[in-house]
């Protein structure tokens, strides 16, 4: 949620609105933008915000 409202101001009402799978396009489409705006020596680098819950195996 918070990521959301972060990058687009919108309040917690706002986007707890959202059913779960459109908050998660939300947070997608939010690294996907960030990812485009990145220089590409440090693409490699950075990572989607859901890939921080995901465990390494």
């Amino acid at each position: 949620m918070s990521f959301i409202s972060y990058y687009f101001h919108w309040g917690s009402d706002d986007v707890m609105r959202l059913d779960h799978n459109s908050r998660r396009r939300w947070c997608e489409e939010i690294s996907q933008i960030n990812s485009s705006l990145t220089p590409s020596d440090s693409r490699k680098k950075e990572k989607s915000i859901l890939e921080f819950g995901r465990r390494r195996g």
